[in-house]
């Protein structure tokens, strides 16, 4: 799975470069494996609500005591019982949008609706047995609990003059998957994940009063938590950014006009003569780099990984000195060996990933 870059270390990164080269962002789709795999055979799917009725939760929240001249205003942490029928649906919603199972049905009523105490058990082979007789499937997906932390902070950002109100909630949903010939879960999956909400105001009442209502997050935060255990189960469709640098020379300002024409052969023949018609290898970095990008694009992902270790080795000649020299070398002193490196190894963790993906969509088609 590729990691996503953050905001502040992109904010940094193109700081350090743009005094020096030119660089374009650009964005890729990819499909990233699942960690579970099934057998083709298992092409229908019910997604279902294992879990007791519960009474509406009200969210009773426990004030933090705040140490004197912090930023912090207040507060406060509650846990709650999220809603495993609104989870249930957003799970199934977002399951049956990639489009991997044939067919993907939802029972989100309570299969326990009838119990007198609230509790979290896995459905036996025989329960399994009869859901996939009478949902006409081949597997089972359970969602059998959803906890909730919310944390609401109110604090003074100096450097604006204002007050933020922040809500974070941490999701965990619990989801089993079954199989009506085995006895016990095939697998069971405790992801987390976490969704935030902010506003602002001139005072801490104002931006208090403004944050999302407690009705509204709760709803929010349980189609959310339905979303996350989705790239366990199935392979799911993920957005990168990819740098290219555009200048330097005719010929590498030339092929960034191509990319923009989305003409990415012309532009890689214009990378190669730029590559081996030079003798600098700040040069051949660059168009080494680029042309890593160029392969990922056609999915030709060793081949990206061999270009890409190219620039990462020149960026390394390149900035060895700013190394050498500086014992405490930051992104500053080496801005071409950190993007290199960082790209790399995401192509790395896309290549070994690449066979499990394979065996994955092989149900469409046996030549993926």
């Amino acid at each position: 799975m590729a990691k996503s870059y953050s905001l502040a270390f992109v904010s940094l990164f193109l700081l350090a470069l743009s005094s020096c080269q030119s660089l374009e962002q650009i964005s890729i789709d990819y499909l990233q494996a699942a960690d579970l795999s099934f057998p083709p055979q298992l092409r229908k799917v019910a997604v279902v609500n294992n879990t007791s009725s519960t009474p509406d939760n009200k969210l009773i929240t426990q004030s933090d005591k705040i140490k004197e001249n912090s930023p912090i205003v207040s507060r406060a942490t509650a846990y709650v019982n999220g809603d495993t029928k609104v989870a249930t649906e957003s799970l199934a919603e977002e399951i049956a949008h990639q489009n991997y199972f044939d067919e993907v049905v939802i029972c989100d009523s309570a299969l326990r609706a009838n119990d007198k105490l609230a509790r979290e058990s896995t459905l036996s082979q025989e329960e399994v047995r009869k859901l996939a007789s009478d949902l006409n499937v081949d597997l089972i997906i359970a969602v059998e609990n959803l906890q909730l932390k919310a944390t609401k902070t109110v604090r003074y950002l100096d450097e604006f003059n204002c007050f933020q109100g922040a809500v974070d909630v941490k999701a965990y949903p619990t989801v089993r998957i079954y199989l009506p010939e085995r006895s016990r879960p095939m697998n069971t999956l405790h992801p987390n994940d976490s969704i935030f909400w902010e506003e602002f105001g001139a005072s801490a009442v104002e931006a208090a009063t403004h944050m999302i209502p407690d009705k509204e997050m709760l709803q929010e935060a349980a189609e959310f938590a339905g979303t996350i255990p989705v790239k366990y189960i199935v392979p799911v469709w993920k957005k990168g950014t990819r740098y290219l640098y555009t200048g330097g020379s005719v010929p590498m300002r030339d092929a960034a006009v191509y990319v923009r024409e989305n003409s990415w052969d012309d532009a890689y023949e214009l990378w190669r003569q730029a590559f081996e018609g030079t003798k600098s290898e700040k040069k051949k970095m660059r168009a080494a780099l680029n042309i890593a990008v160029y392969y990922e694009m056609k999915d030709s992902l060793p081949q990206a990984q061999e270009w890409a270790e190219k620039a990462q080795q020149l960026a390394k000649k390149i900035e060895k000195k700013n190394v050498s020299e500086n014992m405490h070398a930051t992104i500053d002193d080496v801005p071409n060996y950190y993007l290199t490196s960082l790209y790399l190894a995401e192509l790395k963790e896309r290549n070994s990933q690449l066979p499990k993906l394979k065996m994955q969509m092989s149900r469409f088609n046996d030549d993926f």
